[in-house]
């Protein structure tokens, strides 16, 4: 993280330094300069000399401000922080909804609800996203229309839960309990169930990718019928 910080630091410094580069006399160009037509057009540099690069200004306004922090449910090698025990669970244990865009389930601080009992929740329609779940309760939960993107979705209890008209993308719910669940026309592309328990869950009209769809097949437990639905829980995965 230090390196990345000193070559940004170094990048922004260069761009400022072309406003003491007096400009170059203009010349003519031989017929021997001229660009080869293989050549991709590049974006004008002209502004350059006088006016430091849109990238570096970008680069120097992350730099500045805070860091954002994120969970990447598919992510192999994110690493978990340790549980903050300073808040009473009633404090920390709380479903709140984020405004932040979800394309990279970006948040001002960890959206951390591990070891928290929350069954029978109400999370209609609510931006999740980038949420730390693990050894968490949340069977029973209403998650319809919810947006999950980048969930870190482990070990959770999600029995009966009803994801219907969700959008949970690159999340993982590796370890967790899905029987019963519903996920009648929920996007799921990019999100994996392995070593979840998914018997009797709904998939009905749900949106998967080839590849995850042949992933979730391989699942020993994919098989049983919705409860409520009637529904076969592998032909309703496309199976």
């Amino acid at each position: 993280m230090k390196v990345l910080i000193l070559l940004t630091v170094i990048s922004t410094i260069q761009s400022f330094s072309f406003l003491k580069t007096p400009p170059s006399p203009p010349h003519q160009h031989s017929s021997s300069s001229r660009p080869s037509k293989n050549v991709l057009h590049s974006t004008p540099t002209a502004q350059s000399s006088k006016t430091p690069t849109l990238s570096s200004l970008i680069a120097l306004s992350l730099l500045l401000s805070p860091l954002t922090a994120h969970a990447d449910g598919d992510t192999k090698t994110f690493k978990l922080p340790p549980i903050d025990r300073s808040q009473p669970s009633s404090t920390r244990c709380v479903l709140k909804s984020s405004a932040i865009g979800q394309s990279n389930a970006a948040r001002d601080s960890l959206f951390d609800l591990r070891e928290c009992s929350l069954s029978g929740s109400n999370a209609k329609g609510m931006d999740l996203s980038g949420v730390i779940l693990e050894n968490t309760d949340l069977s029973n939960t209403d998650f319809t229309d919810a947006v999950i993107s980048k969930g870190y979705l482990h070990t959770t209890n999600f029995k009966n839960s009803d994801f219907t008209n969700a959008v949970i993308d690159r999340g993982s719910f590796k370890g967790s309990d899905l029987s019963q669940a519903s996920f009648k026309n929920t996007v799921l592309t990019g999100t994996n169930f392995d070593d979840a328990n998914v018997e009797g869950a709904d998939f009905t009209e749900s949106a998967i990718g080839d590849f995850d769809a042949r992933r979730l097949c391989k699942n020993p437990t994919l098989k049983g019928v919705n409860e409520k639905t009637g529904v076969d829980t592998r032909e309703s995965a496309g199976c």
